[in-house]
């Protein structure tokens, strides 16, 4: 079930390279709410020298109850992330998608896709915190039943 939304827009960095087997590498620098949420074109947001960013808007972070436990470990690592899933398409980097949920992006990356984490907008975290805080139910650890072997038992009998 899809619970709370937020829109988002992902900015992309190009970096030139000055070498003969690649001409520039792609990385995702960052993530900011998108104030205008419609799909629109990627543009240009600022080049400068050998990089330049591209503001790609239009994502819905788009939050789900069999996620949380993703959700928790991104909660309680040092800094939060966003995930973002991306592809090259002819000379652009191109998002495909956002999650917030280590698992998620995990299975991404399991399945050969491109991923980069950027920090987690601040005001992001309570809104995301709070989805944990209702949904997140850590599955309960069973006591491990150890074998006759283990117990103790005498092996030189016959």
């Amino acid at each position: 079930m899809s619970y709370p939304t937020i829109a988002a827009a992902v900015i992309m960095e190009r970096t030139a390279l000055q070498n003969r087997w690649q001409s520039e590498t792609w990385q995702a620098a960052g993530v900011v709410p998108d104030r205008e949420p419609q799909v629109s074109p990627a543009r240009l947001l600022h080049e400068e020298g050998a990089r330049a960013r591209w503001l790609h808007p239009g994502f819905m972070l788009r939050l789900f109850t069999d996620e949380a436990e993703g959700y928790y470990l991104n909660l309680s690592s040092p800094s939060p992330f966003v995930f973002i899933n991306w592809e090259e398409q002819g000379d652009l980097g191109v998002p495909k998608s956002v999650t917030v949920s280590y698992n998620e992006a995990a299975r991404m990356m399991d399945g050969g896709a491109r991923v980069d984490g950027v920090p987690m907008p601040g005001e992001w975290v309570p809104w995301l915190a709070e989805f944990v805080r209702l949904h997140y139910r850590p599955e309960p650890k069973e006591k491990r039943i150890r074998p006759p072997s283990f117990k103790g038992a005498r092996r030189d009998e016959s």
